[in-house]
Formats: C-alpha cells, sequence, structure tokens
C-alpha cells in the first residue's frame, strides 16, 4: 500500500554508514567529501567522476582493456571501482540509485564511513590486489615474478600522497593528469 505524503513532497533520505541521514540531492556533482553533522568528513563518489580520480589514464586503459565487465556498463569505470569496495567493506559503504532522479546529474552515488583520502588508499590497495591475482594467472613466471617484486616495493600512502598532490581535488574541474 502507498505512503500517503503532501503532493509535491518528495524528499528522499539516504542513511549513512554513520546512522545520520540525508537528502541525497544536497550532493553536488563536484563535491569528494560530505562535513557530516556526525563530526566525520565522508568520501563521496559519483558514477560521473572518472576513475582517473584515483589512478592516471594510463591504468585507467589498462584496466579497461583488461577488465571484462558483465553489466550495463560499457567498459570498466568508476561504479566497479566502488562495487569492489563495497564487496570488501559493505557495513561502510552506502548507495543511491538517482537514475530515476533527472535533476541530481548523476545515476549512482556512494557515500563511503571513510575520508576520500582514505577512501583512496583502499581503492589503490583492492586493484594492487585485483592486479596481484591476474598476474598470478600468468603463464610468464618471469612477469610474476617482477611484477610481486615491484609490489613489494610500491608504497600505497606515498603513490596516493604524490597523486593527489598533482591532481586538484578542490574544485569542481577535476580532471585527469
Amino acid at each position: 500500500m502507498a505512503e500517503p505524503r503532501v503532493p509535491g513532497d518528495d524528499r528522499q533520505t539516504l542513511e549513512l554508514p554513520c546512522g545520520e541521514s540525508l537528502d541525497p540531492r544536497e550532493i553536488d556533482l563536484g563535491m569528494r567529501e560530505y562535513a557530516c553533522s556526525c563530526g566525520d568528513r565522508h568520501a563521496v563518489v559519483m558514477d560521473v567522476h572518472p576513475p582517473s580520480r584515483f589512478f592516471p589514464e594510463s591504468l585507467v586503459a589498462v584496466l579497461r582493456e583488461t577488465v571484462e565487465t558483465a553489466d550495463d556498463f560499457d567498459e570498466f569505470g568508476t561504479p566497479h571501482l566502488l562495487g569492489v569496495v563495497m564487496e570488501e567493506f559493505p557495513e561502510r559503504v552506502v548507495s543511491h540509485d538517482a537514475t530515476e532522479d533527472g535533476t541530481v546529474g548523476y545515476a549512482m552515488l556512494w557515500i563511503t564511513d571513510f575520508d576520500s583520502r582514505r577512501l583512496h588508499e583502499i581503492v589503490v590497495e583492492l586493484v594492487v590486489e585485483l592486479m596481484e591475482h591476474a598476474v598470478s594467472h600468468a603463464e610468464d613466471e618471469t612477469a610474476v615474478t617482477e611484477f610481486e617484486s615491484q609490489m613489494l616495493e610500491f608504497d600505497v600512502e606515498a603513490f596516493v600522497d604524490e597523486y593527489r598532490q598533482v591532481r586538484d581535488f578542490e574544485t569542481e574541474r577535476d580532471s585527469p593528469v
């Protein structure tokens, strides 16, 4: 049975991982973090944000070329990255499907319990794990050994620090390096 409501009152609420709620239409396209009334900052990601928010375009191109998707998306992208995060941290990420709301500018919205920097680290860590898994199936033992050696030297925090320094995360003109 439909809930009675006041005509024109189409407010929506999204419960955040911290327990607070917000109207998803409060989130604008340039937002990368939400300053919550709980006192924390929550990372905000939308389907329209490019995967180059987290990685250089050259790596995004490799991921798109090698990762086959079995969904409605044409190529590997931000929804897949957030899907991996949600799979690993189901209690710490909420999503909102806005495909029927043409007023917001995005189709999918994810808000995490992590701030945007920590989310960036998590995305990098999970993609490195994905790459390690893929390389482990390679028939070339030299390639496997070389990749594993390089990953031992790879510092996620240093990568994220450096990548965030060369990216402009403070404006709505967040573009690839």
